[in-house]
């Protein structure tokens, strides 16, 4: 008779991995399940030649959640500050107070005089959002504490906040309207509402996207790179009696007999499953379609989209940090003009004409998208070479530009046209002579994270806001339903399911997963 653990957690990121590393800290026999060579998921880090880039997320916000998720854990992590700047053109302002506020609502002014009452409005909608926040995550996320019969902590602590905490949720709900459409309630010139929305994801709800100005101010870096995170984390795990095993993928859940089956030929048996991969492939292998719960979902994931996905450039950099710290700094959100986006055609209109008509309406794209500019090394020194710098600067990117092009054969052209063309537009606005010294230039897509993740349509936030419905929870109130399922004992954590998603989202319902799976099985070991 093979081994049957208590859980099974499927996927190496940040959910599975807290998931995992609870149930090993509850005293249940767990293995963790991931596809790839190495946990981790899009928080990692790599190296090349010599110099450290961070695949996936740029740097932590903790949200009352992760520093108390690592020190429920005992896990030490030293982080550094991770100050966030943005520029646009010439212009720049640093986020290291509440007061920058101000400072960025003034560089908007200078940018557009005539919209100078709108702008001072939609800063004052920021500041109710950062007000927002402050509650929300106020105090250190209660699930992490490993004691809630302290009645002090509970009379003077909890109870106050939970009755902040509904009045702002409720109120934070109420801004669900996408942010381009907010944005219209108080300036018609989409110029500028593009400079405030078009990093943010299509159709983010409002807070969501106000929200960010706050999370900026929360911003850290662990020395070491944030792959370091996944590291820690893994080590836990095994430490903590668990298993991981890596480099071989799920391809088959059988929910009859409590089996995974693995793509080398190996039947695994759980009691409890923890799914923490992408929320399609479950449906696509599970067995239980016949029930009319399982087949609906699996129908609703099939016929959803995936968020939005990103290109990437790792740039390898002969120049030393002062050079980026006087233009850039350590972590940036800059575009390189004031003519956005929104008065472009959808790139399917482009195509039509011809694959010379769509590069052009990609090099176009790309002088006026916005970028997240990341320098590891900026925070760690050790991250790069000295004298050298590593930059990672990345745009969003429609998937389905890139599927067009790769299936038409131009991958590589692609990737290649996309890297000189931001190169030529941060050096014409922002780092002068950055071609000439650039001693590499790697590129990755959307199709990248899907191959690496297999997150759908290389989403590296789940599901796209345009989802009707989307095919997870999402709702601030329904959190701890999020991880609901409709196939017997399997619970899911690490979906788009609540606003803000990303990390701290991650690791919370991967929390959530776990404290469930202990529920049930204590329950059935009483019985």
């Amino acid at each position: 008779m093979s081994k049957v653990y208590d859980a099974i957690v499927v996927g190496g990121g940040m959910a599975g991995l807290t998931s995992a590393a609870y149930l090993c800290r509850y005293g249940f026999s767990t293995l963790l399940v991931e596809k790839e060579n190495k946990t981790g998921g899009l928080v990692n880090t790599f190296r090349h030649q010599g110099f450290a880039f961070d695949a996936g997320i740029r740097a932590f916000e903790n949200s009352g959640i992760l520093f108390p998720m690592l020190k429920s854990l005992g896990i030490d992590m030293p982080v550094a500050q991770n100050p966030v700047s943005i520029g646009i053109g010439r212009h720049r302002t640093a986020l290291g107070s509440r007061g920058s506020l101000q400072a960025y609502a003034a560089m908007l002014i200078d940018l557009f005089p005539a919209e100078a009452q709108n702008i001072a409005r939609i800063a004052e909608e920021i500041e109710k959002v950062m007000g927002y926040m402050d509650v929300l995550y106020g105090i250190d996320n209660p699930l992490f504490r490993d004691d809630m019969r302290d009645l002090v902590y509970l009379k003077t602590t909890l109870l106050p906040w939970l009755l902040k905490y509904q009045r702002n949720i409720t109120k934070a709900s109420r801004l669900s309207e996408p942010i381009h459409a907010y944005l219209c309630r108080f300036t018609q010139n989409n110029a500028l509402i593009d400079m405030i929305a078009q990093h943010f994801f299509k159709d983010t709800p409002a807070f969501f996207a106000l929200s960010y100005f706050g999370l900026y101010l929360d911003y850290r870096y662990p020395m070491g790179g944030t792959g370091v995170l996944a590291e820690k984390t893994t080590a836990f795990v095994r430490d903590a009696g668990g298993e991981v095993l890596t480099s071989v993928a799920v391809n088959r859940v059988d929910t009859q007999k409590h089996e995974i089956g693995l793509a080398n030929g190996e039947m695994l048996r759980y009691r409890k499953l923890v799914w923490a991969a992408d929320q399609k492939s479950l449906y696509a292998m599970a067995d239980a379609r016949h029930t009319a719960r399982a087949d609906k979902q699996r129908l609703l994931a099939e016929q959803s989209a995936g968020g939005d996905s990103v290109l990437t450039l790792f740039l390898g950099v002969q120049l030393d940090h002062d050079y980026f710290s006087a233009r850039c700094g350590a972590h940036a959100f800059y575009t390189p003009n004031t003519e956005g986006l929104t008065s472009l055609p959808d790139w399917r209109d482009a195509a039509a004409r011809g694959y010379d008509a769509l590069l052009e309406w990609v090099g176009t794209y790309l002088k006026r998208t916005t970028y997240e500019i990341s320098c590891p090394a900026l925070r760690d020194a050790s991250l790069a070479p000295q004298g050298k710098t590593g930059v990672i600067v990345s745009t969003l990117m429609d998937y389905h530009l890139v599927r067009f092009c790769s299936d038409a054969g131009q991958y590589e052209p692609f990737k290649q046209f996309c890297a000189d063309q931001i190169a030529a537009a941060l050096e014409a606005t922002l780092l002068p002579a950055l071609r000439e010294h650039t001693l590499f230039s790697l590129c990755g897509t959307p199709l990248t994270i899907e191959r690496e993740t297999g997150n759908t349509h290389g989403a590296i936030t789940g599901w796209a806001f345009t989802n009707s419905p989307i095919p997870a929870e999402h709702r601030f109130k329904k959190i701890m339903a999020s991880i609901q399922t409709p196939l017997d004992d399997v619970v899911q954590c690490g979906q788009w399911t609540f606003s803000p998603s990303g990390l701290p989202v991650s690791v919370l319902t991967g929390k959530v997963a776990a404290d469930a799976v202990r529920k049930s099985l204590r329950r059935a070991a009483s019985v």
